[in-house]
């Protein structure tokens, strides 16, 4: 009987596989390579949810570091910006960021996730589905569902910089754009075997550029036009506008800070060899060492600057740890990887008094964060990685920041200009929870 006990598990855990394939067409039929490909596509779903898991942490980072008059608004641009890049993703970023891609995501007969248009637009160019059409080394649902979260994080990155005076559906309209088009073009010179991956030899692992910079680049652009808050800059001198809450913008950080590992780890891209596995877990650890360099290196900088420590600075130094570190988590060493975060630490600090000279406002630091970090942490590539040129990843940062820059300018113009993009003095005043959206996130405080 303690035999019978003992070996059920172990046939349970062996059917697997066969009850996998059950559920989904593979390549093949041989046990190995189905292995591989359960295990791919597993590490893609994993890597998938832990991204998404960072949406709440851009959620509660902003929620704590906007005021409480615009904690609700925060809340909802956060929930819409992500259900519209899904949306938008599915319905044209995907194609454009793969244009020879996997069309029959869900469906091999209808064209899945996809759906008709999809198959239109590629038809319409003069690429056949059977050319198209390619299972891969993981299910294809899984690729769609994975490489969705990184548009979603860069929609994430520009709504903290434009808080607490920003129009809500102007925003969610430019989240459109971003989503749909100006995320997938450019992901698709690198990602998606465009000229930056095939011409210039530009190495980005999951995203310092491709995402991040492009997140800083598009929030960059809208400050300038949006404009600083109301007594941000005053009399020539900054007056700090303080958070709502620092513990939910702490609990908001470590929650970025877990996502990340399947942000880094999964973009790897495959876990279905030992080596695959091992690269995984060194991925893991070098972006959680590089996290922890930028904290550190923040915690101490600003008690050498200011002769105590900012809390605030600490949770973006680790972030900058993250986003440095990102554009290749793998072949550098631990203490490597932890002065790559630590740099990033340092760049936040100094970053957020040199944007207030040029009195652009970002309410949560999401620029030195995520562009400057993101810029670093691509350059730094050429360190550790002998594949890399300073030129290539030079020349495809500045391709990639004059696109999203200028376009993302435009686009914000001509929302200015038909829809108007910035809440009234009196609504700035009194909070955009009340003006926009008639609900606060704690009535309870409210005066009166």
């Amino acid at each position: 009987m303690k035999l019978m006990k003992t070996i059920a598990p172990v046939a349970a855990l062996m059917a697997l596989p066969s009850l996998g394939l059950a559920q989904d067409s593979v390549p093949g039929t041989d046990a190995s390579t189905d292995s591989i490909f359960i295990f791919n596509t597993l590490l893609f779903l994993i890597g998938g949810f832990l991204v998404m898991w960072m949406a709440a942490g851009f959620a509660m980072l902003e929620a704590g570091l906007v005021r409480s008059k615009n904690v609700t608004m925060q809340l909802t641009k956060n929930i819409a910006l992500f259900a519209i890049a899904g949306v938008m993703y599915y319905l044209i970023g995907y194609n454009v960021m793969y244009p020879l891609g996997n069309w029959s995501i869900g469906s091999d007969e209808t064209g899945g996730y996809l759906g008709a248009f999809g198959v239109a637009v590629l038809e319409a160019v003069g690429v056949t589905r059977e050319a198209a059409d390619d299972y891969g080394y993981a299910s294809t649902g899984s690729d769609f569902y994975f490489q969705l979260m990184f548009c979603a994080t860069t929609a994430s990155i520009v709504s903290g910089t434009l808080a607490e005076r920003i129009k809500l559906w102007p925003f969610l309209v430019f989240t459109v754009v971003l989503t749909g088009l100006i995320y997938p073009i450019q992901a698709s010179w690198k990602w998606g075997g465009g000229f930056l991956d095939s011409q210039l030899g530009f190495l980005d692992f999951a995203g310092s550029t491709v995402v991040h910079s492009v997140g800083g680049w598009a929030a960059l652009a809208g400050a300038l036009i949006l404009g600083p808050r109301l007594g941000k800059y005053k009399d020539g001198m900054v007056h700090p506008i303080l958070g709502s809450n620092l513990p939910l913008a702490t609990l908001g950080t470590f929650i970025l800070w877990m996502g990340w590992f399947g942000f880094n780890g999964a973009s790897q891209l495959a876990m279905g060899t030992v080596g695959d596995a091992a690269d995984v877990s060194r991925i893991f650890a070098n972006t959680n060492t590089a996290a922890a360099g930028g904290a550190i290196a923040a915690l101490i900088l600003t008690q050498l600057l200011y002769k105590k420590v900012d809390l605030t600075m600490v949770l973006n130094g680790a972030l900058a740890g993250l986003v440095s570190i990102t554009a290749e988590p793998l072949t550098p060493s631990l203490g490597a990887a932890t002065l790559i975060g630590a740099v990033g630490g340092v760049l936040v600090v100094f970053a957020v008094p040199f944007l207030d000279k040029l009195k652009i406002d970002d309410v949560v630091g999401a620029i030195p964060v995520h562009l400057f970090a993101g810029i670093w942490g691509t350059l730094a590539v050429v360190l550790t990685n002998s594949d890399a040129t300073f030129s290539g990843q030079l020349y495809s940062i500045l391709i990639v920041g004059v696109f999203v820059f200028v376009v993302s300018g435009l686009v914000w113009l001509i929302l200015k200009a038909v829809m108007g993009i910035r809440v009234s003095e009196e609504e700035e005043v009194n909070g955009l929870d009340k003006a926009e959206l008639g609900m606060e996130a704690y009535p309870e405080f409210a005066k009166g």
